[in-house]
């Protein structure tokens, strides 16, 4: 059966802006059709944090109960759907089977089910600017910015769903010497320098040296034995390789309270991007497509500008057009990935169509990419 559902997402954080689960909202014609999409994922479903399952404007009915959901699943229930027949037909069924639950668009005051087991509360703190009476663990939805967050946790909020931390971030200022020093790395090794000469560099800071090979030696990565020296990573990678390492070790170079979830942003984008552009470009280029993606949100993570940050790079044409004037042959997939974001399935189908993707490939990319982007957490 084709598949006709899209998946976007966002992430779900505690008051410390730590990412605690992953919020895919699901937009398909049908119950019948979001159970295909999801039993489809089975093999690639992320399972590092909790994932909220959010059928969009689809009313909860038993037919869900077709989908093997994973541990970690927790359906979202809409406050409107509480009525229905065949919501409350499926409640029951939910808790027999184990699948946890999230009670979304609660307002204080409405009137609940007598064996109602909320897990989380999902609220919408533009209508509901503190969470009284939350019949479960209280996050904010609709926040604007960083500074809202800030208002919502006050208020006593126990987290917040969104992209809230992408907005209201201090302004931009000069590149840090810990980041130059990253950047620095990279610029020698997209020029094929000398082991030696990039050694030195590494040498002189021996944390950012043990960060690059932790992250090489990674789970994600795939490799089949364990990198120990930079110049063992040269023999076995490469310089393209350590191109790509280096550029992720610098989106993870921030220390801001909300890097961790941009970081998992910028990195999920970037595997995205790579794996969408499979069918597209060559190898080399694919490296640059993920380059692209996780340089997408450098700016914000170092608090710099990004055509200052561009500047000190040597980076190829088709990366610095997408990023600077979302232009050129990546500019199409840095929008793919940006949509992924978004509650706006249409816009993302439409956008997939003008590339001629499925939806099944596309559903795929994204899981794939959270998947890789939690992996790389902690």
């Amino acid at each position: 059966m084709s598949q006709t559902t899209i998946l976007t997402r966002e992430p779900v954080v505690n008051k410390n802006r730590a990412i605690t689960a992953n919020r895919l909202i699901a937009h398909g014609p049908n119950i019948g059709a979001v159970v295909d999409t999801l039993n489809g994922l089975a093999d690639i479903w992320p399972s590092r944090h909790t994932v909220f399952v959010c059928l969009g404007r689809l009313v909860p009915t038993p037919e869900l109960m077709n989908w093997s959901a994973p541990q970690n699943a927790m359906v979202e229930i809409p406050v409107q759907a509480l009525a229905h027949p065949q919501t409350q037909a499926l409640l029951p069924q939910l808790r027999e089977a184990g699948i946890s639950t999230c009670l979304s668009w609660y307002a204080p005051g409405t009137a609940l089910p007598a064996d109602g087991d909320w897990r989380f509360v999902l609220m919408d703190a533009r209508k509901n600017p503190a969470p009284n009476g939350a019949p479960g663990l209280s996050l904010a939805w609709g926040l604007s910015d960083v500074g809202a967050f800030q208002k919502a946790v006050g208020a006593g909020y126990d987290g917040a769903s969104g992209w809230f931390f992408l907005h209201g971030n201090p302004p931009p200022k000069e590149l840090s010497p810990a980041h130059a020093q990253i950047v620095r790395l990279l610029n020698l090794v997209r020029n094929n320098a000398d082991i030696k000469d990039i050694e030195a560099v590494l040498k002189q800071d021996v944390a950012l040296s043990y960060k690059l090979l932790r992250y090489i030696n990674s789970a994600g990565f795939g490799l089949m034995c364990e990198i120990q020296s930079f110049r063992h990573a040269v023999s076995i990678l490469g310089y393209d390789n350590l191109n790509k390492w280096l550029s992720l070790l610098l989106v993870t170079a921030s220390r801001d309270p909300s890097a961790p979830a941009m970081m998992q942003t910028a990195i999920a984008r970037g595997r995205f991007m790579e794996e969408i552009g499979a069918q597209f470009f060559d190898k080399s280029e694919r490296d640059n497509l993920f380059i692209t993606g996780a340089f997408s949100l450098l700016n914000v993570l170092l608090g710099t500008s990004m055509q200052a940050l561009l500047d000190e790079m040597n980076l190829p044409a088709s990366i610095t057009d997408a990023l600077i004037s979302e232009q050129g042959e990546f500019a199409p997939f840095l929008k793919l990935a940006r949509l992924c974001e978004s509650f706006d399935g249409a816009a993302l189908a439409k956008a997939a169509d003008e590339l001629h993707l499925e939806p099944e490939l596309l559903n795929r990319a994204h899981v794939t990419a959270l998947d890789f982007a939690d992996s790389l957490q902690g």
